[in-house]
């Protein structure tokens, strides 16, 4: 088993990695972290930041749209940048520049401006999140790669999970621009890191020359083109729309270019043949599951606790963080579970977690209250973690070293565009279930009932009766209605990611069963 990294092997004969390699491998997690934590940090700072720069509520939403859409389209360019600048410059323009455009987005006046803020911080926080996993694939030995897998783990299950609670604390006590002053000292002291744990490299400004820019403007083209498609398909009624259908056609124009690039060039920018691994090719495709997962199981537990239970953005956020509590102690027991468990049997347990997590919660009712989320919660996030680690591990054993680089951007995009897949699909079915229930329980109502007319008569004499009494009271019955037709979506919404979760299970089978106990045969 030793020879399956020799790349790594000969750079640490002892089998150790130096301190150097460690203090790299932490610069990428903290920059990986930051990079996800920005994703959702201004989620609970939204209606403060819009009515401050006078936005609507629909281009407020932007301000976290423009950030995603940046990211997922320069994340598979991060290999080809990589060539062109060397390593080591191009993380630390990368770090500097999210320094830059985050005190931007912070000292904001216009919505403009903040988009701006925040398209330069999905580019170059983008570079950050597949540098973590290249890292620890090409600076660690296979003995301790595990333990840099549980640093990026955590990193990528607390990142958008903390960004929540802390956007909003932030909010609250000191004003949302600090969610985004706060990624100053945190790129400092990265920089730091960067600078002391890698070595200089050389740039090949030959790239610029022989680059796939079919395949570049393709991915530029097609990426953005999907990710605002499914974003703002929900509000513009998908193709009921005009710009739904420019989306859609841009999109296709940007993966035929992509498709071209493929062909034409002898590098290109993305290299979908890697993908012939079937053992790559499963990683990858549950990576994309488990974005799905992970993003739409941050985002429906707050929102059910803020619209149902009635908490805050800060309580409900804690609420969502329990998962994330989790997630150290889960990452640290994963070496010891991979001695006794290989790899798709850890990762068909987790997401067998994560199915019964969703089935938890698909049985609420309109007194569900914080308590009722915390052991799903807990089952969420060692589900997550323990999908997590295996599924990375899967990528950077299924290829050779230097491979790695353009595998872990295939990975991170896949993930990124699970979960925006996830949450367009979320608010479309969002509202679809919750009109289907409205009018059920309203029709399930009988005019003569009894029980109803004198519900109706208590209420309507409660509001000083006469006709406004009567139409206050028809009110409140109707907003009673619609809060229980809502808590039946979102149990229906719970129960459908769970059939997702359970109809991707089989794809577990098509891992490498001694992947996981790759990293872990040096130390026998």
């Amino acid at each position: 088993m030793s020879g399956a990294a020799p790349a790594a092997d000969a750079r640490h004969p002892s089998g150790k990695a130096r301190l150097a390699d460690w203090l790299a491998v932490i610069a990428g997690t903290l920059g990986a972290m930051m990079a996800l934590m920005d994703v959702s940090i201004v989620n609970s700072s939204l209606p403060v930041i819009q009515g401050e720069i006078g936005a609507t509520p629909s281009e407020a939403t932007w301000v976290g749209t423009s950030y995603l859409v940046a990211e997922i389209v320069i994340i598979p360019l991060s290999s080809w940048l990589e060539r062109l600048l060397g390593f080591r410059r191009l993380l630390l323009g990368a770090s500097t520049l999210f320094t830059m455009f985050s005190v931007m987005c912070g000292l904001s006046t216009s919505l403009e401006m903040l988009v701006a803020g925040r398209i330069g911080q999905g580019l170059s926080g983008g570079v950050l999140i597949p540098a973590a996993l290249t890292l620890v694939a090409t600076r660690l030995p296979p003995s301790q790669q595990v333990i840099g897998l549980a640093l990026t783990a955590v990193s990528a299950l607390l990142g958008p999970s903390f960004g929540t609670v802390l956007g909003g604390w932030l909010t609250e006590n000191y004003g949302w621009s600090y969610a985004f002053f706060v990624n100053v000292p945190l790129c400092l002291f990265q920089v730091i890191m960067l600078m002391i744990g890698i070595d200089k490299t050389r740039g090949n400004l030959a790239e610029l020359r022989n680059a796939d820019w079919l395949g570049i403007s393709g991915l530029i083209i097609g990426l953005g083109g999907m990710t605002i498609m499914l974003e703002e398909g929900h509000r513009e009624q998908w193709f009921q729309s005009a710009l739904i259908w420019q989306l859609a056609l841009a999109t296709l124009l940007g993966f035929a270019l992509v498709t071209a690039g493929q062909l034409r060039s002898d590098r290109p920018v993305i290299r979908l043949s890697l993908l012939r691994n079937r053992a790559l090719a499963s990683a990858v495709g549950l990576l994309g599951l488990l974005g799905m997962l992970l993003f739409t199981g941050v985002f429906l537990a707050p929102q059910f606790l803020v619209t149902v239970a009635g908490y805050n953005a800060q309580q409900a956020g804690l609420i969502a963080f329990i998962s994330g509590i989790v997630a150290v102690p889960t990452a640290m027991a994963y070496p010891l579970l991979s001695k006794f468990l290989n790899l798709r049997m850890i990762v068909a347990l987790a997401i067998g977690m994560l199915i019964f997590g969703d089935w938890l919660l698909s049985g609420m009712t309109v007194l569900s209250t914080g308590r009722n989320f915390i052991v799903a919660q807990l089952v969420y996030g060692i589900g997550t973690t323990l999908s997590a680690m295996p599924l990375q591990q899967a990528v950077i054993s299924s290829v050779p070293p230097e491979d790695a680089s353009e595998a872990n951007s295939l990975s991170s995009v896949t993930r990124n565009l699970g979960g925006s897949i996830g949450l367009a699909a979320l608010a479309g079915f969002q509202e679809t279930r919750f009109d289907v229930h409205h009018w059920q329980l309203n029709g399930a109502m009988v005019a003569n009932d009894p029980a109803l007319q004198a519900q109706v008569a208590q209420t309507a004499s409660q509001f000083g009766g006469g006709p406004a009494g009567w139409e206050a009271a028809y009110r409140m019955i109707d907003a009673q209605v619609m809060q229980q037709a809502l808590v039946l979506t979102f149990n229906d919404l719970y129960f459908g990611f769970a059939v997702v979760g359970l109809l991707g299970l089989p794809f577990a089978l098509f891992l490498r069963a001694d992947s996981s106990k790759s990293p872990m045969a040096a130390m026998h």
